[in-house]
């Protein structure tokens, strides 16, 4: 009886080394790999499914772009839109290391707070600092003007509208079926009915 737990237990052994043996090639092939592999082989997999998407589409007589858009409501493509806009923001910033060496020097422990620390309305920013975030602002303020622009008042426009709200409406309206209301507009103001 001793002798088969004895192969039992060999033949355990020998499995578990194989399995052990196994996991470390695994684990070497892992490492050898470059550090951005899991980013890469995600954004490999998306674009091949993409392709799919647009061979389907096409298959189908589809337009892709439309496709894609009915598939992405309006609060994804503006998380979308900020989180792009964060990114570029964010690049934009260049640490200031020599600053950074200093303060860390000057507060020492207070530098790494831990759970019992109140750093809240401590921290002075550099006047440097105050500097490039007003001319960063100022940057984007001009910029978002640019984009939207206030249309001109046009005088000679006739005013069918009794605030600004009713206004934008009568646009919109007359945008969508200026096209069919046109006649009896023209009925209306030379007083013939219709």
């Amino acid at each position: 009886m001793l002798e088969i737990n004895k192969k039992t237990l060999f033949i355990l052994q020998n499995e578990a080394r194989k399995l052990n043996h196994q996991e470390v090639v695994e684990e070497d092939k892992r490492q050898k790999l470059p550090s951005n592999w899991e980013a890469r082989k995600a954004r490999l997999e998306w674009e091949l499914k993409e392709e799919e998407r647009k061979k389907e589409c096409a298959a189908n007589g589809v337009d892709y772009k439309r496709a894609k858009l009915l598939e992405i409501s309006a609060d994804e493509d503006y998380a979308a839109a900020q989180l792009r806009q964060y990114q570029r923001l964010t690049r934009q910033i260049k640490p200031d290391m020599e600053e950074y060496e200093k303060e860390r020097d000057k507060q020492g422990e207070k530098f790494y707070p831990t759970s019992d620390t109140l750093y809240h309305g401590t921290h002075v920013p550099s006047t440097e600092g105050v500097d490039r975030m007003v001319t960063d602002l100022e940057k984007q303020i001009e910029k978002r003007e640019k984009y939207s622009r206030r249309r001109a008042y046009n005088d000679d426009a006739d005013i069918d509208y009794i605030n600004e709200r009713n206004a934008k409406f009568n646009k919109k309206a007359e945008r969508f079926y200026g096209k069919y209301t046109a006649e009896i507009k023209q009925n209306l103001e030379r007083g013939t009915a219709v």
